[in-house]
């Protein structure tokens, strides 16, 4: 045992006592041949249909497949469609079928599984949250709406072709079916009485679900069936564990094989001659900023909003209290994504700062500072707020549990707030027009409630522009306008840190959950 570990198990021990931990601590079972893998919380469904969270996204990406996928390039690539092909200006999609693919109850998959599978979730009687990812079809709004009984813009030729029209282009499509709710289920099955689910999944991936114990375990077993390249692990166990240090204890003796490293461990792990050389990292699509509310004062003027970004010295959180998990913003684009060049806007600067403050109308300004109850983000809030208060601004700051948070941020409530965006899938598109289309004010995306039609021109533009140095160039004048006007201060893209057993090979982390089929992690 390290002394990192003695430290946490004594911690552990003072705190929920001697029988508890030796419980839930002690060496498990482990089945042969099994990843041992921690999730935080107990996934809501495994139904692609209504997934809306990263882990049950991530259990769902071993289990389902769908017409195309990301490869290790975030670039499209075949997955149970062989080949398409695109015309009419990009309205037109014609995918064909890989025959032989078959779901885990034996079936061929046919391109009636697609459309029905789609058709499932715009069904206005079906209430999936997912409804954005085919709104675009032709015919969609019309059927949500209960205004059609059938969706004009899917069609099924025959048993392996499957056409998808749109209204109009929209060029990050193909990315949209990579996507856990593009994933093909059975119709047969989910339409059973007989079979909840979302619970009892039945898909065409690399595993099949074995068993799901609520609130404890789920356990993934090798799919021998599977018509991609076949998993090099027996299977996958889930094991729920909500403390983020039971889950460390449990790793380093053996019960976990790969595990996030919190916040708080990070310098510790750093510092272990035992564990350091077992840290693996990779980067992940976000962006972590400060975000300010538009609509109204304070901050609807740019001026001050200017001002705050002068007054915090991103760079030396960072690498200070952030201990350089990240890489610092040039803007709301993450740096995988922008394929224009892109400058480090608003460094440390508070006589810029005290300047401005000297305008007529910016002395002795109060902020309402709103930001989540994570010990994390409470520690970089009062960083943010000592800043401030050098520069002469008073801020308040307001702590409120995850739901409350939400709904004050999408109400417009807060003057001044610190979250994170996460890609969906990897398109710059993904960042621009969710956080500053005028369209997406509050629980659209947008919270600072930021609008400039020139901005929203220029990315609905990049949407329909299918030459992608033109779109390129739509989404590059986007952000420009958007870094100048500063409706959020982006500070960092975080990195993940994993710890792994030395026993693991070819365990990588991913940018985009749906990466993550489970087929390559050998022992």
């Amino acid at each position: 045992m390290t002394r990192t570990f003695i430290k946490r198990l004594s911690s552990i021990l003072f705190c929920t006592g001697l029988i508890s931990i030796l419980f839930s601590c002690s060496p498990i079972n482990r089945l042969d041949g099994y990843l041992h893998l921690r999730l935080a919380y107990n996934p809501t469904t495994l139904d692609p249909a209504f997934i809306v969270d990263v882990s049950g996204g991530s259990i769902a990406a071993k289990l389902f497949n769908g017409l195309v996928r990301l490869d290790n390039n975030l670039d499209i690539t075949p997955d149970i469609a062989e080949r398409w092909e695109v015309s009419d200006e990009g309205t037109l999609y014609v995918f064909h079928l890989k025959r032989g693919v078959v779901f885990s109850n034996g079936r061929e998959v046919v391109s009636s599984d697609f459309s029905n599978s789609f058709k499932r979730i715009l069904d206005p009687k079906g209430r999936s949250p997912n409804t954005w990812v085919f709104d675009k079809i032709l015919g969609a709004n019309a059927y949500m709406a209960g205004n059609a009984d059938d969706i004009t813009g899917i069609e099924t030729p025959d048993s392996h072709t499957l056409k998808i029209r749109l209204e109009k282009p929209f060029s990050p499509f193909l990315h949209l079916l990579t996507m856990t709710a593009a994933y093909v289920v059975p119709h047969e099955v989910y339409s059973s009485s007989e079979n909840d689910f979302g619970f009892h999944p039945v898909g065409t991936g690399p595993f099949v679900l074995e068993r799901w114990r609520q609130n404890s375990e789920l356990l993934l077993k090798k799919n021998k069936a599977y018509f991609g390249t076949e998993a090099n692990i027996a299977g996958i166990v889930y094991r729920i564990i909500p403390e983020d240090m039971t889950a460390l204890a449990e790793f380093e003796i053996g019960n976990i094989d790969a595990v996030n490293i919190p916040a708080s461990e990070y310098s510790a792990y750093l510092g272990s001659p035992t564990w350091n050389r077992h840290i693996i990292t990779g980067s992940a699509l976000n962006t972590y900023y400060l975000g300010f509310n538009c609509s109204r004062p304070p901050f609807d003027n740019v001026s001050l909003r200017k001002a705050v970004a002068y007054s915090i010295d991103r760079e030396k959180i960072l690498e200070g209290f952030f201990e350089k998990r990240g890489t610092l913003a040039k803007g709301p684009v993450p740096d995988i994504l922008r394929t224009w060049d892109q400058d480090i806007v608003y460094k440390y600067d508070p006589e810029a700062a005290g300047t401005i403050l000297e305008e007529p109308g910016l002395q002795n300004i109060t902020i309402n500072f709103y930001i989540t109850a994570e010990q994390e983000v409470a520690d970089i809030s009062e960083i943010i707020q000592y800043y401030l208060k050098k520069t002469g601004f008073n801020v308040k700051i307001k702590q409120l549990e995850w739901s409350a948070y939400k709904a004050a941020l999408n109400n417009g409530e807060a003057d001044m707030f610190w979250i994170s965006w996460w890609a969906d899938y990897p398109d710059a598109e993904n960042f621009l027009f969710p956080l500053f289309h005028s369209s997406n004010h509050g629980a659209g995306g947008n919270r600072t409630r930021y609008t400039n039609s020139t901005a929203d021109r220029m990315i609905t533009s990049g949407q329909t522009e299918l030459n992608a140095k033109k779109r390129a160039n739509y989404y590059m004048t986007a952000e420009k306008i958007i870094i100048e006007e500063l409706p959020l201060l982006p500070f960092w893209h975080k990195k993940e840190f994993l710890l792994i057993q030395p026993s693991l090979r070819a365990f990588v982390t991913f940018p985009v959950y749906t990466m993550d089929k489970g087929t390559e992690v050998a022992f």
